[in-house]
């Protein structure tokens, strides 16, 4: 699962805005590169990138972004073993299949 996020979390190497690289831009970090961030430091138990990735933006922004990656994650899953996301989730969870 992790190596799907990581993929994913590559992909975001450019701006969905510009097409420019990040590192080109003035160092303003959007709810996207935070929920990122936010996740890939969590999966570490990365506790100082936790902190660092939650002062970027809002609990609020930081929260709509992890539920957005959660549900890109999800549906990247579900493709790639073909099956519905519902089963995925679930699985994801650990709880007992429909």
């Amino acid at each position: 699962m992790f190596d799907v996020i990581r993929k994913y979390v590559a992909r975001l190497g450019l701006s969905a805005r510009t097409g420019a690289p990040t590192e080109a831009r003035p160092r303003g970090y959007n709810l996207f590169e935070a929920a990122a961030a936010y996740v890939a430091a969590r999966a570490r138990d990365d506790q100082d990138g936790v902190e660092e990735a939650s002062s970027w933006v809002s609990p609020e922004a930081l929260s709509f972004g992890v539920g957005e990656l959660a549900s890109r994650a999800v549906l990247a899953l579900a493709h790639e073993r073909s099956t519905s996301p519902r089963a995925v989730a679930r699985d994801l969870l650990g709880l007992p299949a429909d």
